[in-house]
């Protein structure tokens, strides 16, 4: 870690190794496997490939699941944050996020929306509609969803627990 003028700098590392060579690497848009592997120090490596549409392994990890996964993992530390702050004590989290791709005739895409349906269980009644409005602040707060260019929504369930 860095500092710069004050401020922190975290720096993150990745590595993409492509496994994907059947032998006459990439001689042809058809004659090789867009398989690779994601790893970084510490962590289990990730097995990745393009999405089927295009060529890829259904059974590997695409990059527009990874992009919609951290941006809802960072929301939902985020929120973790913000609501610990505020006194909320959050039981139970799931997301269900969904975003869309569009494709562009000269073959380019990119996000134009993403959806999190947070559903978040607290522990008791009267924490419920602050719970709901702390999602505004966590979207506030998530580095990921600040650094996208594309609107990211925010559709929220809150409960109690049992």
């Amino acid at each position: 870690m860095a500092r710069s003028g004050g401020l922190e700098e975290h720096h993150y590392e990745v590595t993409v190794r492509w496994t994907g060579n059947l032998g006459e690497g990439t001689t042809g848009y058809k004659k090789y496997s867009r398989n690779h592997e994601i790893e970084s120090p510490g962590v289990p490596k990730l097995l990745g490939s393009a999405d089927p549409t295009f060529h890829g392994d259904e059974n590997r990890w695409n990059p527009e699941q990874l992009l919609l996964s951290a941006l809802t993992q960072c929301h939902m530390m985020s929120y973790f944050h913000i609501a610990s702050a505020a006194g909320v004590v959050v039981t139970a989290y799931t997301d269900h996020a969904e975003g869309t791709l569009k494709l562009n005739r000269d073959g380019s895409g990119e996000f134009i929306a993403a959806t999190l349906h947070p559903r978040v269980v607290v522990a008791t009644e009267d924490q419920v509609e602050l719970a709901r409005t702390l999602h505004r602040d966590a979207a506030g707060a998530c580095f990921i969803g600040r650094s996208v260019n594309f609107p990211v929504k925010h559709e929220p369930e809150i409960t109690v627990a049992a």
